[in-house]
């Protein structure tokens, strides 16, 4: 994920999610992942306190700074690269369940209050962002 000063997802030359400040979130279902998890990495990312405070410190979440969530599926994240030239994507879910997690994880990540906007799942995208900070944390269910 990024912190963003703003982000967008554009689809066939027609904007189809935009925020403001907040954060851009690229996810990846792996095949081990389940709504359990989805469910403790919305809430992680919900209570992270990487936002300014008014003394310029990171100290508040995205829901104290009152920012939003651009959420965009992204597979390749899942790219194993330790054979060859070529990635792999056998990690990744099979796409039903990738979907099916996406959709989960955006749906729980509104429900503790964030406003959110997303991308379309299996969609050739391009993803505009202006990063703030820079900030760019990885988050792993598996750590």
């Amino acid at each position: 994920m990024q912190r963003v000063h703003q982000a967008s997802v554009t689809v066939e030359g027609e904007t189809i999610g935009a925020i403001g400040p907040g954060l851009l979130i690229l996810i990846c279902a792996m095949q081990s992942d389940t709504t359990a998890q989805a469910d403790q990495l919305a809430a992680k990312i919900a209570k992270l306190r990487i936002f300014k405070d008014d003394a310029g410190k990171m100290n508040l979440s995205l829901k104290d700074a009152g920012g939003s969530a651009l959420i965009v599926s992204q597979f390749t994240l899942a790219a194993d690269t330790s054979r060859g030239n070529r990635p792999g994507f056998s990690p990744a879910a099979p796409p039903e369940e990738g979907r099916r997690l996406y959709e989960h994880f955006t749906t729980a990540l509104a429900a503790l209050g964030i406003h959110t906007a997303n991308g379309a799942f299996g969609a050739d995208m391009d993803v505009s962002l202006t990063n703030a900070g820079p900030v760019t944390i990885w988050l792993d269910t598996e750590s």
